[in-house]
């Protein structure tokens, strides 16, 4: 069993995230082997009936009042969607229940897997939407994402730059995006990425809404940078997976922020370079939310959504995508149906140093 309560990534300084970030990924990328396979369990499924009527009732009565009381009164709302890798597949779950909830942002800031959800989302912002969103997670799998090639080897061996051809995620974006450029989504999309060179935030709010998001997933020494106005862009999980501060500068006063948790119940670490790496990075950018929602909690009216525990797969693992949003949606539901959109909040529990015995 792993014991995440002795990583204290969080007291490492936000200077120096770029590079951590980068050796991590260099390190655990450098005994790459081809087999992709991971030693750990898919997700147990929670039945449909986990929760009581009461709670159901209060989500669709009483708590409706109340979030849509403080709606109507001109305080710009934010979704911000943090990034994950196949764990991305929890905010779907939690869209599901906000969006049954009646929930609706003024805008969307997402980061990696967060900015392809907010993408998705920000094209159709309605229980409807989700679902379309949901059908494209349920049959998500690794390859379309991470495709291992043997012209990808070859690459491997004559060193170049990056790992995995991003052809398939520009594929599927470019299949399922119903807009062109960010500016045409009905609601405001903003993706966070970093400039490669300088390490700093980059906000994209227009221009092509698929190199932004492949911008924003472009994990340093995986994917290539994406050239964006002239800059080379990685990663947005890099310099701020988790957008709070973003959305605060864009002018929300009410953030709903969408985390995506971590694996905090292992049974072993992930059998390959790849997946080691991106549970590392996991690791490192929960801290970092942790840390912003203690800094910025004071700027605005933070409603943290509690990420799932346990969680028993990697952000590499996809198989268990499916159980991962039924999961989030009944928890999402019950977090609603308890006064989550009427009273600001903290750190959620489930988002601390914490281990399962």
């Amino acid at each position: 069993m792993l014991d995440h309560s002795k990583v204290r990534l969080n007291q490492t300084p936000k200077a120096a995230w770029p590079v951590l970030v980068r050796d991590v990924v260099v390190c655990s990328l450098s005994a790459i082997q081809v087999s992709d396979s991971i030693a750990v369990r898919a997700p147990r499924r929670v039945a449909s009936d986990a929760f009581s009527d009461d709670v159901r009732l209060g989500c669709d009565n009483a708590r409706r009042a109340d979030w849509d009381s403080m709606h109507n009164s001109q305080v710009r709302t934010a979704f911000v969607l943090a990034g994950g890798g196949s764990l991305g597949a929890v905010e779907v779950g939690m869209l599901h229940a906000l969006t049954e909830h009646g929930v609706r942002p003024d805008f969307v800031v997402g980061a990696s897997a967060g900015a392809i959800n907010g993408a998705y989302f920000a094209a159709d912002p309605t229980p409807r939407g989700v679902a379309k969103l949901d059908q494209l997670w349920r049959g998500l799998i690794r390859r379309h994402v991470m495709p291992m090639r043997l012209s990808d080897l070859f690459r491997i061996a004559l060193r170049r730059d990056y790992l995995v051809n991003p052809s398939g995620l520009r594929r599927l974006l470019e299949d399922h995006l119903p807009y062109r450029l960010l500016e045409q989504a009905p609601i405001p999309m903003h993706v966070v990425a970093t400039d490669m060179v300088l390490g700093q935030e980059v906000l994209l709010s227009t221009g092509p809404v698929v190199d932004a998001v492949l911008a924003s997933t472009a994990i340093p020494g995986l994917f290539p940078p994406v050239q964006v106005n002239g800059r080379y862009l990685i990663d947005g999980g890099v310099s701020n997976n988790t957008p709070i501060s973003s959305a605060i500068k864009l002018g929300a006063q009410r953030i709903v922020v969408l985390p995506t948790g971590f694996a905090c119940a292992l049974k072993g670490l992930p059998t390959s370079a790849i997946g080691r790496a991106l549970h590392a990075l996991s690791l490192l950018v929960m801290r970092q939310l942790v840390s912003d929602i203690e800094r910025y909690r004071g700027d605005a009216a933070l409603h943290v959504v509690p990420p799932l525990c346990p969680v028993d797969s990697s952000s590499y693992d996809y198989s268990g995508c499916a159980a991962l949003i039924d999961r989030a949606t009944l928890t999402t539901r019950a977090w609603i149906a308890a006064g989550g959109l009427s009273t600001p909040c903290g750190v959620p529990n489930e988002m601390r140093e914490h281990s399962h015995a």
